[in-house]
């Protein structure tokens, strides 16, 4: 196998000459490793003993010449492909058949090296995003994906990563002291890419890490709601919510019961405030089910989720709106009967406000709440509580709503009340009629107020303590004297 590996390519020094410019020496990385900085790649391997290169000088070689770093940011070198660069490319390719099929474990050395080289490829400093101009050229730029120039070599770093950290040979202990915090940290970051391949890559990854180094796993807990944190009530924009989303989504499934007081905090203080960016369309499906994990495993907690719906319920954007009743229909086929009662008052005198929204698909939205079997029996259960906050919105719907569909929905929800309850809805509907009324006769004694108050201003002019007077119309006007 080694014979094999080490042959595959020849240890000639790279031309100079070549397209792309590799970087003379690689600069200090910061978290390669126990916080220390990385070394730098030697110019040669380690002495060969009796000159014969052990399967460590050939590893730790391939690995040198790995760590030498091309610029493919040069609009002129972005279309060619220089014989370093291949070179380089093929070597990755060797140590990730090396590391896949590998059955004696790595030693440190060798360890250490490749998380070296990992850090030097991958940690990178992201070029700020330029969001000035017109609104439509930023609205272009955001939905047109960007894509790295240097994805090329970056694809086999990452696919030797997932096969350096799911390798079974890999001692865990080993591979801790140089994955460490700092390695984690900075990994996590590179979830801002622009480029969707490597934000992908990065989620596989990030699930194996957390899935093997059970030691990182309150420290990813942490770090990654830090990014939550920054999003929401900082930045308001980040590439990689939705990936970071998915993965804890197989994360809270693998959680135990009872939840811990930790997961609980997580679930309020990082995953509900989510709900409040302009851009949560773009990760509201992963957010959601994320949600549903927790309160599958512990129903008191849909309690929690509602309340932090109602905090978070959008007032002028009727498309989050639509997607918050959807989350709020599938909060409630999980909610019992303590749950629901505590929190239905606010709930349904949302639900009320948003019948009468004038955008028809927020209306008719919340009116196909009544087709949902399990908050139909809930809501029929507290009927006496919930009609009176209902039906006045129901009736103004029968009444004034512009739109035919929203119209007719409205009357198959009023026929359902009427057969749940018929002697309460007629209570309602008396009730509904004495506050109409009282709010006609409220308002024509406004109206006559105000008549009464514009035609005594008409006759007689504004005197008093305000300090001025008004003068007719023919009066001259006279400088004031001092005296």
């Amino acid at each position: 196998m080694w014979k094999q590996f080490l042959g595959k390519i020849s240890w000639k020094a790279p031309k100079s000459g070549g397209g792309g410019s590799p970087t003379a020496k690689s600069p200090p990385l910061k978290g390669a490793g126990n916080g220390r900085e990385a070394e730098q790649p030697s110019a040669s391997p380690p002495p060969a003993v009796d000159g014969v290169e052990t399967r460590e000088d050939v590893f730790l070689r391939k690995l040198n010449v790995c760590c030498v770093v091309f610029d493919f940011s040069s609009a002129a070198e972005r279309g060619r492909d220089s014989p370093e660069r291949e070179r380089k490319r093929q070597v990755l390719v060797s140590l990730v058949d090396c590391v896949g099929a590998a059955e004696e474990p790595l030693t440190e050395a060798m360890v250490s090296g490749c998380v070296r080289m990992f850090a030097i490829n991958l940690f990178r400093v992201f070029p700020p995003k330029v969001r000035s101009g017109a609104a439509g050229a930023a609205e272009a730029d955001e939905d047109e994906p960007f894509f790295d120039p240097s994805w090329y070599h970056l694809q086999v770093v990452y696919e030797l990563l997932l096969r350096f950290v799911m390798s079974p040979v890999i001692d865990v202990k080993i591979a801790r002291k140089y994955m460490d915090n700092s390695f984690v940290s900075r990994l996590l970051d590179l979830f801002d890419s622009d480029d969707p391949r490597e934000r992908d890559c990065l989620k596989t990854v990030l699930h194996r890490i957390y899935g093997k180094f059970m030691g990182n796993r309150p420290f990813i807990r942490k770090a990654v709601s830090n990014i939550f944190y920054r999003f929401v009530f900082e930045t308001n924009h980040h590439n990689g919510i939705a990936e970071l989303l998915e993965v804890f989504g197989s994360v809270i499934s693998g959680f135990a019961k009872p939840l811990k007081e930790e997961h609980k905090l997580f679930l309020w203080k990082a995953l509900v405030p989510l709900h409040k960016p302009k851009t949560v369309c773009v990760y509201l499906p992963q957010l959601t089910y994320c949600i549903i994990q927790f309160i599958e495993k512990e129903p008191k907690l849909a309690g929690t989720v509602i309340r932090g719906l109602l905090k978070y319920w959008p007032v002028t954007n009727s498309q989050k709106e639509m997607m918050f009743l959807g989350e709020l229909e599938e909060v409630m086929e999980l909610t019992e009967m303590p749950e629901f009662q505590k929190c239905m008052v606010p709930l349904f005198r949302r639900i009320a406000h948003c019948l009468n929204s004038s955008h028809f698909q927020v209306a008719e939205r919340a009116l196909f709440l009544w087709n949902n079997e399990h908050l139909f029996d809930l809501i029929c259960q507290n009927r006496q509580i919930i009609m009176p906050i209902i039906y006045p919105a129901l009736e103004r719907n029968a009444r004034w709503h512009w739109n035919q569909s929203v119209l007719n929905v409205t009357m198959n929800v009023r026929k359902m009340f009427l057969e749940m309850d018929e002697g309460l809805l007629l209570a309602c509907q008396r009730n509904f009629q004495e506050e109409e009324e009282k709010r006609a006769a409220s308002e024509e004694r406004r109206k006559l107020i105000w008549e009464n108050l514009e035609r005594n201003a008409s006759f007689h002019p504004v005197t008093g303590d305000i300090g001025f007077s008004v003068l007719p119309a023919s009066a001259p006007l006279v400088a004031p004297t001092m005296t």
